[in-house]
């Protein structure tokens, strides 16, 4: 059985945790905080048996196999490590740590301690997306050659969200999704230039990203934490375009082709992490050291194309 440890109170850990009582694919068994009130206010609220005031004392629990990182950006190396080095299984929140030579480190560290570690993209997971791939590699739509991706939310729903040293901004919280699905879909990013409204502290509110893979697609992604976007993702081919609502989170798409009525794709569900948990279950039940959807090259590929826009 899989015993999660929780390091972190964030918004979205009562998500994982319920995808975990949903689907059975393990146990949440403690959660640690900075402070022990925090703590155990939390494991009352999810109905966890243990808490713990500091990452490191959920360390040293026994019981506990596996650990879910989601604090701030900024710490996500940091703990990552830390866990590994305690002997525990990782799933890391996107992104998996700030930069490239981080995240590398943490893989070639787990493989070399017979650890699992997974960047927790849930995106990849949906049936919805599945299905997308699926119509774009049997050409269903045709030669696609345009992509477009948009995405905002409310930059207060986090106090961290524009502090530039715990990693804020939608380039890092949000960008790596269109990113990483980018590269899952069509390959290789070859080039991308990156337009930006900042801050003083020169964290970015919104911007616009246009860029071309190598094969040959041309992308345009945005982020907004002051307009109002469709979040939407729309893949655009010779026949007709696929269009997948809040793509992040997708239950379901609508596929346009030339000529013919709308096609619409649906997968409800009551929560889109249940894929992910049950993956990583999967996984650590054939022995895998990494995953092969989320794999190290598209982690580390995701993390360069936004170390490159910020230079």
């Amino acid at each position: 059985m899989l015993n999660y440890g929780i390091m972190s109170t964030s918004s979205i850990a009562p998500r994982f945790i319920a995808a975990l009582k949903e689907t059975g694919a393990g146990n949440a068994v403690a959660v640690s905080s900075r402070t022990l009130d925090r703590a155990r206010k939390k494991a009352a609220d999810w109905g966890i048996e243990r808490a713990y005031g500091s990452h490191a004392e959920l360390l040293a629990d026994g019981d506990i196999n596996i650990v879910y990182i989601s604090t701030v950006n900024s710490e996500h190396y940091t703990l990552a490590k830390a866990a590994l080095l305690a002997g525990k299984h990782v799933v890391c929140e996107k992104p998996c740590t700030l930069t490239a030579k981080e995240t590398d480190e943490l893989f070639e560290l787990a493989g070399k301690k017979g650890l699992f570690i997974i960047e927790a993209q849930k995106m990849l997971f949906l049936p919805t997306l599945t299905e997308v791939k699926r119509l774009i590699s049997e050409g269903v739509i045709g030669e696609v050659s345009m992509a477009e991706t948009s995405h905002s939310f409310p930059g207060s729903y986090n106090a961290w969200m524009y502090d530039k040293e715990l990693g804020g901004g939608p380039l890092l919280s949000s960008g790596i999704y269109a990113f990483e699905l980018l590269l899952w879909l069509f390959g290789d990013i070859e080039c991308a230039q990156i337009f930006k409204s900042e801050m003083p502290n020169g964290v970015e509110w919104q911007y616009t990203v246009a860029g071309k893979t190598k094969s040959g697609v041309i992308f345009n992604v945005k982020n907004s934490t002051v307009s109002v976007l469709d979040n939407t993702a729309r893949i655009f081919g010779s026949k007709g375009y696929i269009e997948i609502p809040s793509y992040w989170k997708a239950r379901g798409a609508t596929l346009h082709l030339e000529g013919k009525p709308c096609e619409e794709i649906s997968f409800p569900c009551k929560n889109e992490m249940v894929y992910e948990v049950l993956h990583i279950r999967e996984c650590l039940e054939k022995g895998l050291l990494t995953s092969p959807v989320v794999t190290r090259e598209l982690s580390l590929k995701g993390i360069e194309v936004i170390e490159r826009l910020c230079k």
